[in-house]
């Protein structure tokens, strides 16, 4: 059994033609999930796979992560075959800002009669969720207001970080052993997110080696992070990833 994941956008917010950060999770070619959905996300997604995902994550509420939520509302409440089939994890937390940000505007249809949550299946998590027998990690990350963004771990397999600065100690408890790390990574940071000299004093080379660098801001950024040494995600990118680790007993 293979795994991938496949990076549909790259970019950080203004790197518009990175792709908006998004990646699919895939199962022997077959995508399982979708992490994020910003502006240009469905469009990337459809190309790839010929259909809309069957399942997706949020990490959090900026709209280069969330945009695409608006399309795909209307694609899936005008297919009776997916409607309020497509599940949607978010942490709990994040509930109430998704709610303003794509859900609460009056009118939804012109017709009227249609609530947006219809035509997902909203599934709030805080821990982690299961999905298609697999036991998905949900850990806090470090972007703006405490308690407003979350990565994304599958024991044994990878972790995701979301738009965040450095958290080596989150990262050490659920991506402690061999798995890949695709690490939010600009050529300079910020207050909200990391910067390469941020990876370098924060992490050790142990954890260096597994780091896949995303989110940056154009390719001539990516260009000199790759020169450092560093791993640094493509668009359209397949990244081969271990086989996931059996799921815990005691999780879920």
């Amino acid at each position: 059994m293979n795994w991938n994941l496949h990076f549909l956008g790259v970019g950080a917010a203004q790197a518009v033609q990175l792709g908006s950060s998004a990646v699919v999770l895939e199962r022997d070619g077959t995508p399982e999930l979708l992490i994020d959905c910003g502006p240009d996300t469905l469009d990337r997604y459809v190309a790839a796979y010929g259909s809309l995902p069957p399942a997706l994550f949020i990490t959090h509420t900026h709209m280069d992560h969330v945009a695409g939520l608006e399309r795909l509302f209307f694609k899936l409440w005008f297919d009776h075959e997916r409607r309020g089939r497509t599940r949607l994890f978010v942490h709990a937390g994040l509930v109430p800002w998704l709610q303003q940000r794509v859900a609460d505007y009056p009118g939804v249809l012109a017709e009227g009669g249609v609530n947006f949550w219809e035509a997902f299946r909203l599934l709030p998590c805080t821990r982690g969720f299961w999905l298609e027998g697999l036991w998905f990690d949900v850990f806090a990350s470090r972007h703006h207001v405490p308690g407003t963004s979350y990565g994304l771990a599958l024991a044994g397999s990878f972790a995701y970080t979301g738009d965040t600065r450095p958290i080596p100690e989150v990262l050490a408890q659920h991506a402690g052993g061999d798995e890949l790390i695709a690490h939010d990574c600009g050529l300079i940071g910020n207050p909200s997110h990391t910067g390469i000299d941020d990876i370098e004093r924060e992490y050790g080379e142990a954890m260096r080696r597994r780091l896949l660098l995303y989110h940056y801001g154009s390719h001539e950024d990516g260009v000199a992070l790759a020169a450092r040494g560093y791993r640094v995600a493509a668009a359209g990118e397949r990244v081969a990833l271990r086989m996931p680790a059996m799921p815990r007993p005691e999780a879920g």
